[in-house]
């Protein structure tokens, strides 16, 4: 993979846990809205994929 595609992905995994995990790690936030809830699932899942997909990739 190119070095400009790895560096992407390593900002999207960077800005995902900086934006999602991040505050409710250091203040509670109330998680009211369910379609708010199924978007951050549905990322993380894709995230999850992307793992999924190197893992195999590196035959590990």
């Amino acid at each position: 993979m190119p070095k400009a595609e790895r560096e992407s992905f390593a900002h999207l995994f960077a800005g995902s846990i900086g934006a999602y995990k991040n505050p409710h790690s250091h203040r509670a936030i109330a998680m009211n809205d369910l379609r708010e809830a199924q978007r951050q699932v549905l990322l993380a899942t894709h995230l999850l994929y992307i793992v999924d997909t190197a893992k195999a990739r590196l035959g590990n």
